[in-house]
């Protein structure tokens, strides 16, 4: 039989990258590199391969006729078109589960960085500041309010830890979670108002653009601590680097932003910031095992078998 023929949506990790090119012909990019050769090799392309950051619209698809699936390596695919997916009888996966505690460590990480204020503190040794005298005094997390906007896989498992620390925790999303012990507030700017730290972890796309805005960060308050490791699109940018500027926010520390890799200066410059480069599912392990159930994917479709991770809007079709 003729091998599968695949595109890749934009630059992939070498793991999943190289595999992709051991089990199948795969076409690099072309719809930004070789408009020309996409159009010649439309015909035959199969799938999508694509990573969390990857863009695929509804016009990427229509220009391939025979497109069976989209399979995502990352939870996150706000990306992708899954309505002009659904309406072509696209398959969309995605790695959901694998990276949940990876991101819970990344998120309790960055409290502490930014309560602590660890990495000034590694600066200020190696400037030599030491030898003049102490840092100026951190704050204290263990303790104190959590609140986590979002309660999915992964927020649990940031609350799970939270509690060794002896915070107490709160949250927000669609509706309230009966099964959960935790505290249900109605809104983002209700939970922010009643909390220390605020850790953003809900799902990217439209229905929840900047929906941490000046409002809830101005309940926060000078005293809070903002914490996203979810999606950049999820912050007001403008708002965020207005309050931490003005002293309506008390610090932040992000692991993703609304133009990435672009950082605002703004944000680079302030010395209560904490900052890193989308680092949140980022170990070897973790990496490996997206890769594998995004190969994993593939190759169930392939061989006629169900998926193994549709995304939530498609579960019912992988049957």
């Amino acid at each position: 039989m003729p091998a599968i023929e695949i595109l890749t949506a934009s630059r992939l990790p070498p793991l999943y990258f190289d595999r992709l090119k051991t089990d199948y012909v795969v076409h690099e990019r072309l719809h930004d590199t070789d408009p020309a050769a996409l159009q010649a090799a439309a015909p035959r392309i199969r799938a999508i391969a694509a990573s969390g950051e990857s863009k695929v619209p509804g016009e990427l698809m229509a220009r391939l006729p025979r497109l069976e699936i989209v399979s995502v390596m990352g939870v996150g695919y706000d990306g992708v078109d899954v309505a002009a997916a659904k309406a072509r009888g696209v398959m969309v996966t995605h790695t959901p589960d694998v990276l949940n505690d990876e991101v819970a460590d990344t998120a309790i990480g960055l409290m502490l960085c930014a309560a602590r204020q660890l990495p000034a503190a590694d600066r200020y040794v190696r400037a030599g500041q030491w030898l003049n005298g102490p840092m100026p005094l951190a704050r204290k997390m263990s303790g104190s309010r959590l609140g986590l906007v979002g309660m999915g896989r992964i927020g649990k498992a940031i609350a799970h830890r939270a509690l060794a620390f002896g915070m107490s925790i709160a949250y927000t999303a669609r509706s309230a979670k009966a099964e959960l012990p935790y505290r249900f507030e109605p809104s983002a700017k209700a939970l922010a108002a009643a909390s220390d730290f605020l850790v953003v972890i809900t799902p990217g796309g439209a229905g929840t653009r900047k929906l941490i805005d000046a409002e809830v960060l101005a309940a926060l308050g000078p005293k809070g601590i903002l914490v996203n490791v979810a999606r950049g699109s999820v912050v007001d940018e403008a708002a965020l680097v207005e309050a931490l500027t003005s002293g309506k926010l008390g610090g932040a520390a992000l692991d993703v932003f609304e133009n990435e890799p672009n950082v605002p200066q703004a944000l680079i410059d302030l010395p209560h910031v904490v900052l890193a480069p989308h680092i949140g599912s980022a170990t070897r392990e973790t990496r490996q095992a997206m890769a594998d159930l995004a190969l994993a994917n593939l190759k169930a479709h392939f061989e006629g078998r169900p998926v193994l991770t549709a995304v939530p809007e498609l579960r019912a079709a992988k049957a």
